[in-house]
């Protein structure tokens, strides 16, 4: 049973010790497994064919640019419906019912593409994957902070992105050997089982242990506020979350088509199987984010939110310095550790910040939705940015480029020290 609103006025003492100590939740350790197998298994759908998707279609005669193109077409429509989704997050207590509708959602989309590579049909695929990513951010931070509460947040969203990594880890090499062994098709198929495998997960997290009102941001309110939250209007006088959000979308707009980018190059230069290439890129990736993870936590905690971001920016600059400059087999290994540093960072860095800015406001999921926007405004723009620069100017300029948009970040994030610091302190 959740704790009551009684004993939150009456013993407030021993509120917070019950709230936050996991043997008072039935079924806490339950749903605490349970979560950790829905971030290994949905990795994977939040994620879709992803980085496959490139050199799958690129193998059924399509060029670098059209490619962007439709992974943009997906990323607006994901970007669009972002701060809808958590709106309706905040609102519902439906919330495991969701995450099986985002996986039903990428397992259609899979058998679309295995079913056709016509132009229609990959950008309505495209569509199902971003509106079913839209939605799982927000989610997965949602259903933690409703099971974890507050106080718990930062340590079990570490966790998470380390399960979350692993499942993603585990699916590209799977998609490797599937891909090598049987051809690129059979990826497909992965997917449809994982999503199959996320959807079990979810059900065996108990209903009963998800508080919606802590979900929300709520808990910590007295008995008479319950319910309330604040308006929309209030973020645009948010000035750390704003600030927070503009430099994600300048690093997204140089980060997002980087990994599938340099898979398209170095299978192009014959310098690597396309299966097997693309599944080394992710896999270096996410073994490095699944070690970053769980030393963001200890690192957040002990220096605080905003020099663990500023990490993040300046891994993404390096990263186009060196690929653009080594386009070699090779070359996966120093571009993919850097993006395991600044993706890894950002994983519990950034969920972490929102949760504690936004405390008490009722809009935590939002407000998540507000960052993923911006963070969709970038991403939904760099494949299309990357594929043309590629396809006119070459693959180097398009990496020098894209690694540029990390220094606007940089130059952001240290220009405004004073106000995110003074948040730093606030939110520790």
């Amino acid at each position: 049973m959740l704790l009551n609103e009684e004993t939150v006025m009456t013993s407030p003492h021993t509120a917070v010790a019950v709230t936050h100590e996991p043997p008072a939740i039935p079924g806490f350790n339950r749903a605490l497994l349970a979560l950790c197998a829905l971030n290994f298994f949905m990795a994977d759908v939040q994620a879709g064919i992803g980085p496959f998707l490139g050199v799958f279609l690129q193998r059924h005669g399509w060029q670098t640019g059209p490619i962007g193109t439709v992974m943009t077409v997906g990323g607006i429509a994901g970007m669009l419906a972002t701060i809808p989704a958590g709106a309706l997050i905040d609102h519902t207590t439906k919330k495991r019912l969701l995450v099986i509708v985002a996986a039903l959602c990428t397992i259609s989309a899979s058998l679309l593409l295995l079913s056709s590579q016509a132009v229609p049909v990959v950008t309505v695929s495209q569509l199902a994957t971003a509106l079913a990513g839209a939605g799982m951010g927000p989610l997965m931070a949602a259903i933690t902070l409703g099971i974890v509460r507050q106080k718990g947040f930062n340590t079990q969203i570490g966790r998470n992105q380390a399960w979350n990594h692993a499942g993603n880890m585990a699916g590209a090499g799977l998609s490797g050997w599937l891909g090598w062994q049987f051809g690129l098709s059979a990826i497909f198929f992965l997917e449809v089982a994982f999503g199959l495998f996320a959807i079990s997960a979810v059900l065996l997290i108990p209903e009963k242990s998800i508080d919606h009102k802590a979900a929300r941001g709520l808990d910590d309110k007295p008995v008479h506020d319950e319910g309330t939250a604040e308006g929309l209007r209030s973020f645009l006088r948010h000035k750390p979350l704003l600030i927070l959000a503009s430099c994600l979308c300048f690093f997204h707009l140089g980060n997002a088509a980087m990994l599938p980018l340099y898979g398209m190059a170095v299978v192009s230069a014959g310098k690597g199987n396309p299966a097997m290439f693309t599944a080394m890129t992710v896999m270096v990736a996410q073994a490095v984010m699944i070690v970053v993870s769980l030393l963001a936590i200890r690192f957040v905690r002990d220096r605080g939110y905003w020099i663990v971001l500023l990490i993040s920016f300046a891994a993404l600059s390096l990263r186009g310095l060196i690929a653009g400059s080594f386009i070699q087999h090779w070359g996966v290994w120093p571009v993919q550790i850097l993006d395991g540093i600044g993706a890894g960072l950002q994983s519990v860095a950034v969920p972490g910040l929102v949760a504690r800015l936004l405390n008490g406001t009722g809009r935590i999921n939002i407000g998540q939705g507000i960052v993923m926007t911006a963070q969709g405004i970038g991403a939904s723009l760099s494949p299309a940015l990357g594929g043309w620069l590629a396809e006119d100017l070459g693959y180097t300029v398009a990496f020098y480029t894209l690694g540029c948009f990390a220094i606007v970040s940089l130059g952001l994030w240290i220009g405004s020290a004073s106000i995110l610091r003074s948040a730093d302190q606030v939110s520790a």
